[in-house]
């Protein structure tokens, strides 16, 4: 594993995603491991660095974010106030969401290949098709009935008296 100085990443903590980068420290929902000890996260979504972005299909394998865990900390409290007027309905309920700070010690990669150039070429030759196969369909969108009819004739279609506009684009079609 080698490990970039200055990379970043969006990794997947607990269900939610964070952008984070070396030494950054961070709070997010209670990670149930004691203070001190070190975890890694292997969801990594995204890594991008000054040159380069590699995008996860969802994840990008061999990448970790390693952590270490400083302290288990408690959230300020939100006060959750209902009221109707008028009822004498009052009710008044106060929250604390219990949190991990964590501090990223770095973000490592093994044996990643650049995934979105090879995607870039397997799309371009997809889209490329798609459009072949649309090119035709959207002439025939833009025609009206009678000349799709008329069209239909010359091909040699029968029935086509009874068709709607998407029967005769599909029996052109073919």
């Amino acid at each position: 594993m080698n490990y970039i100085k200055y990379m970043n990443a969006i990794v997947e903590i607990s269900g939610k995603q964070f952008k984070v980068k070396k030494d950054q420290s961070l709070f997010v929902d209670r990670l149930h491991i004691d203070e001190g000890k070190k975890v890694s996260f292997d969801k990594v979504l995204l890594l991008f660095d000054e040159k380069n972005v590699t995008i996860g299909s969802p994840t990008i394998g061999g990448a970790t974010v390693s952590a270490s865990i400083l302290k288990h900390i408690k959230d300020d409290k939100v006060i959750v106030f209902k009221k109707k007027r008028r009822k004498g309905y009052k009710v008044k309920n106060g929250h604390r969401q219990a949190l991990t700070e964590i501090k990223i010690e770095g973000i490592s990669v093994s044996g990643s290949k650049k995934v979105a150039e090879k995607k870039e070429t397997k799309k371009a030759s997809k889209t490329t098709a798609k459009k072949q196969a649309n090119d035709t369909s959207q002439d025939f969108d833009k025609m009206t009935v009678s000349q799709l009819k008329e069209l239909a004739k010359s091909k040699g279609v029968t029935g086509i008296s009874k068709m709607k506009k998407a029967d005769l684009i599909s029996a052109l079609s073919n």
